[in-house]
């Protein structure tokens, strides 16, 4: 017996220390997010549309199964495959993926490998038929399409991994589209790591927008996008798909002489006052060599607090506001840096381990469908305090909960810490899932 191997402190004699305790863990917050999958039929959809091209006749751990014990961890932050040898007997892990124990390193390691072109597909499209149900409990009123590229370090030598020349690194240079207003991840690529941002961002977005034009057809749709999508192919596409859009261009000499009238009048402006900031709007047509016919590029021109110079900011438009109010629309993709910062971070987006581009890029797909998952959670069910909150927060707060887990003949009892100073946050996220009606197949 365990009470045998009782340790007694040197530090205080009065403190003993055993390893009878019982079934302990420390993510009993996971069970609330078990509670939302369920609600909104994750668990079936992936049960029914994912399977590899395997070509054993039998297996112990199911395609679908290694999947969920994937996401699950990620939700935790056990981000390597190497946590599944960790979490083997995990009351709680073992409990959401009802299994007697999890998957090991070399059997999910191997499921990746199985993974190809055609598993690629099937988690784009159970994130596309997620995003249905999600859609049906609370739908927005326009999308707001936040294009951007970022860099997943390589290590070693990978399939197509390349040296990046803006980021001064090796890795790969991946498309991501967010929403702007949910956070949501649209869509991401996994592209060579050499390419250029708007390399392939014009097919990247058509398919894009062909799924939100034929599954939600009375949502209007917005873009928004840096100098380095300032791609006249992408123009065409968006146009084409009558998605409004506000892309910022590089700044050269012919556009600078096109707002020269507005910068003369900003001179004149601040001519006797170089302290305050100062600022100057405008518009005009403009069509460069590469365009097939002229667009409206709307400007700003800034003398900032206590400087002399002068900042130029166009972008190309078809937005049908005043210079001063497609500014400001332009400016709110700031936010992107936090969405990415996020996926990185709290997600491990750059979790490009393997030597095949294609299971990299699938690696990458799941944990988007990890990223997408927790904030559909966050933004329809959990705790209205706690909705603002990074993830990093989150779990802290709320899934890193202490249990103990005692079972009986008929039930099995999870005994959450009795001092958890948000017991109330709790209660609060198991009543809004509860309330939830999607509208499932």
């Amino acid at each position: 017996m365990d009470i045998l191997n009782t340790i007694n402190l040197e530090s205080n004699s009065q403190m003993k220390i055993n390893f009878d305790g019982g079934d302990l863990s420390s993510d009993a917050g996971l069970l609330l997010f078990k509670e939302f999958l369920l609600k909104i039929g994750a668990v079936k959809l992936i049960n029914r549309r994912f399977k590899t091209n395997d070509k054993a006749s039998f297996r112990i751990h199911k395609d679908d199964a290694n999947l969920m014990q994937v996401i699950y961890p990620i939700i935790c932050a056990y981000f390597e495959d190497d946590c599944a040898d960790e979490l083997t007997n995990e009351p709680v892990m073992t409990a959401v993926l009802e299994k007697d124990a999890l998957a090991s390193q070399p059997t999910l390691s191997r499921f990746f490998n199985r993974m190809d072109e055609d598993t690629l597909n099937q988690l784009n499209q159970i994130i596309r038929e997620l995003r249905k149900v999600i859609y049906s409990i609370k739908k927005p009123e326009f999308m707001l399409f936040d294009l951007d590229s970022t860099l997943l370090a390589a290590y070693g030598n990978q399939e197509e991994e390349g040296f990046n020349y803006h980021y001064q690194a090796h890795g790969y240079h991946p498309l991501l589209c967010y929403d702007g207003l949910t956070c949501d991840l649209l869509k991401a690529q996994l592209r060579d790591g050499t390419m250029y941002c708007s390399k392939e961002a014009d097919s990247f977005m058509k398919s894009l927008l062909d799924e939100f034009l034929c599954d939600f057809q009375d949502i209007p749709l917005y873009f928004r996008g840096d100098s380095g999508f300032a791609s006249p192919d992408l123009y065409e596409v968006l146009e084409d798909k009558n998605c409004k859009y506000a892309i910022r261009l590089k700044e050269n000499a012919k556009l600078r002489a096109l707002a020269e009238e507005e910068n003369q009048a900003l001179y004149h402006a601040a001519k006797f006052n170089q302290v305050d900031c100062a600022v100057e709007y405008g518009e005009f047509m403009y069509q460069a060599a590469s365009w097939s016919h002229p667009r409206r590029v709307v400007f700003k021109i800034e003398k900032p607090y206590g400087q002399m110079v002068h900042l130029y900011t166009f972008i190309v438009t078809t937005l049908e506001m005043e210079p001063y109010q497609v500014l400001w629309f332009y400016c709110g993709r700031g936010q992107m840096e936090n969405f990415i910062k996020e996926g990185k971070s709290g997600f491990d987006f750059a979790c490009v381990s393997s030597s095949s581009k294609l299971v990299n890029a699938n690696r990458l797909f799941v944990h988007a469908l990890a990223y997408n998952l927790f904030n559909w959670f966050r933004r329809l069910a959990l705790a209205a305090s706690m909705r603002k909150l990074r993830i990093d927060t989150i779990r802290l707060k709320l899934l890193k909960i202490a249990a103990r887990v005692v079972r009986s003949a008929r039930y099995k009892y999870f005994k959450l810490c009795s001092s958890c100073p948000y017991k109330n946050e709790f209660y609060e996220t198991l009543e809004n899932i509860w309330n939830l009606h999607p509208q499932l197949e």
